[in-house]
């Protein structure tokens, strides 16, 4: 077991982990830093996409993980720190004691994903998601309701952010996503391969709660405010949700639970 004592924060060999809230802002080149019990556990798990490199961890911690670490490749080392070291390594205070270092997993192509499309597929199409809590609600959604990929363009926020990991409950870590430049490049290609495309939009004259799917579809989900590109929602089917109130439409995240659901339960 590669377990070691930390008991300098200026130690070099949890580098990685240091000052952990200003380095989330610039990125870790293809790394990404994991953070709570549930979400490491789901890194450490045969159905992350995810390798774990490094564990960093509270001296009150290390018991409750002994299965976790136990589990970790040879090569992952797993260092100990006292609380106030620990604290001063994140650069906050860091009550849940548990970090890790992740390597994210390799870059998927769309038409790799699509090649193989099958009547009980459900995708999630992402534009314009800039908001962390969101874009991990996205995909916690997804991987409860079984989606098979969550597709992103560019205008979407990172979903390794530490805070969308998070939020996720490590959802991030097990569902296959694709990042393309633009929805419509999305769109087209999910139509190209048979996919009947829904864009989820308050203008909708047709509601989500009468249509009926009948092989594998998508949802396409744009930002709060500015919605979903006036051509995007043209070139599919356009649905509502129907709103009580005075309001227009849910939280984001809220209204793709709303649509998996259906998608998922209410077949034609």
């Amino acid at each position: 077991m590669n377990q070691f004592v930390v008991s300098d924060p200026q130690d070099p060999r949890i580098a990685a982990f240091r000052d952990i809230r200003e380095r989330d802002l610039t990125g870790r080149e293809g790394l990404f830093i994991a953070e709570g019990e549930v979400v490491v556990r789901v890194l450490a798990s045969d159905a992350s996409q995810c390798r774990p490199r490094a564990l960093l961890l509270a001296e009150k911690r290390v018991a409750a993980l002994a299965d976790v670490i136990a589990a970790l490749p040879d090569d992952a080392p797993v260092y100990v720190a006292a609380q106030d070291v620990l604290d001063q390594i994140a650069g906050f205070h860091l009550h849940r004691g548990i970090l890790a270092l992740g390597e994210k997993p390799p870059v998927l192509s769309l038409d790799a994903m699509l090649g193989e499309v099958r009547a009980q597929d459900v995708f999630v199409v992402a534009s314009g998601i800039g908001n962390h809590d969101n874009m991990g609600g996205l995909f916690r959604n997804a991987a409860a309701f079984g989606a098979r990929a969550v597709l992103l363009d560019g205008g979407c926020c990172d979903p390794f952010y530490r805070k969308s990991i998070r939020v996720s409950v490590g959802a991030v870590l097990r569902t296959p996503f694709v990042v393309m430049d633009r929805a419509q490049t999305i769109t087209e290609a999910l139509q190209a391969a048979g996919v009947d495309v829904l864009a989820l939009t308050p203008s909708a004259t047709q509601t989500l709660a009468d249509y009926r799917r009948k092989g594998p579809a998508a949802v396409v989900l744009g930002s709060e405010g500015p919605g979903l590109p006036r051509s995007v929602i043209e070139s599919c089917t356009a649905v509502g949700i129907p709103m009580a109130g005075g309001f227009d439409s849910l939280n984001v995240a809220a209204t793709s639970a709303v649509a998996l659901h259906h998608l998922q339960w209410a077949r034609g």
